[in-house]
């Protein structure tokens, strides 16, 4: 199956929900009406885009509708595919990493599948020829040792660990090190899951971030924030904290294929400016797919992405 398709069958929820209002607000050819932009506009926002991205997006459809007179479902379509794409390219690019290794940082609040997300990464990495070491960040949880374990097993990445209830920076340290000394290409650090607002908390994620620069001056080469796609806006308002805390430089979007919410896409690369660097669609290794804004819009709105 191609990434489009896997992309398409992922965003099914929230490609029915906006299409759909689509042609139902716009069968066939039809002039228009604020009333019928207003339920487009509602059905936008329902589809976790955001305020601020809707905004932008209903003024390019008033703009093209004052131009041509009326719109029917495919000029609306294109308006909305056109500005959609303007916007996820907006947002900061990644700068060229030439670091070896590439140190990543992994961040999230509880139950975004961080652990799930950092071994599908080394996967990913692994299949492109890259050698990898996971780092067990998060020794406050118990199993997430043994399920990085796993995950190195399976992809064939090494596993830096310490014993539950250790000191994370401690790990974090000592991964590096040791991927130095394996020379390593890039080391995943996996860390416990915490509440963006809880202040002792993210001091901890602080500390780790400095200790990796002790380690390796320069690293964390990327600090990505992973984030569940099935809370909506809510992933906006964990994003901005975490941005403001610790610099995040991307964003993972898990569980994509759960929910109808996928605009959120919008608003963490429009509103916030933060790329979107990965997105999950699947189970699979290969369901964590590298983000492509024109891709991503393809599959949403696009007529190959049609159920």
């Amino acid at each position: 199956m191609g990434v489009l398709s896997q992309l398409g069958l992922g965003l099914a929820k929230t490609r029915e929900g906006l299409l759909g209002a689509i042609r139902r607000l716009l069968p066939g050819s039809r002039k228009i009406t604020p009333e019928l932009c207003e339920e487009l506009e509602a059905a936008l926002l329902s589809a976790d885009v955001g305020a601020a991205s809707v905004s932008v997006l209903m003024e390019a459809v008033r703009e093209s509708v004052r131009q041509a007179g009326e719109a029917d479902a495919s000029a609306v379509r294109a308006v909305l595919k056109k500005v959609m794409t303007e916007r996820l390219r907006a947002g900061k690019q990644a700068e060229p990493v030439t670091a070896v290794p590439h140190v990543i940082l992994l961040l999230g609040v509880n139950g975004v599948g961080k652990t799930t997300t950092a071994g599908k990464l080394a996967g990913q990495f692994v299949k492109a020829g890259k050698r990898v070491v996971l780092v067990a960040g998060d020794t406050f949880r118990a199993a997430a040792g043994e399920q990085l374990e796993i995950w190195g097993r399976r992809v064939g990445a090494d596993v830096i660990r310490h014993q539950a209830g250790g000191d994370p920076a401690a790990v974090a340290y000592d991964g590096v090190v040791a991927a130095l000394a394996r020379k390593a290409d890039v080391v995943l650090v996996d860390t416990a899951g915490r509440l963006h607002t809880k202040s002792n908390l993210m001091e901890e994620l602080r500390k780790v971030k400095r200790t990796l620069g002790k380690a390796l001056p320069g690293a964390p080469h990327d600090v990505w924030l992973v984030l569940d796609a099935t809370v909506g806006q809510n992933g906006l308002a964990q994003a901005r904290q975490f941005h403001e805390a610790l610099g995040v430089t991307g964003v993972v979007l898990t569980k994509l294929d759960g929910t109808a919410r996928g605009g959120i896409v919008l608003s963490i690369a429009g509103d916030l400016g933060l790329p979107v660097r990965y997105v999950g669609v699947g189970e699979s290794v290969e369901d964590l797919q590298a983000f492509d804004p024109g891709a991503f819009v393809e599959a949403l709105l696009g007529e190959s992405g049609e159920p």
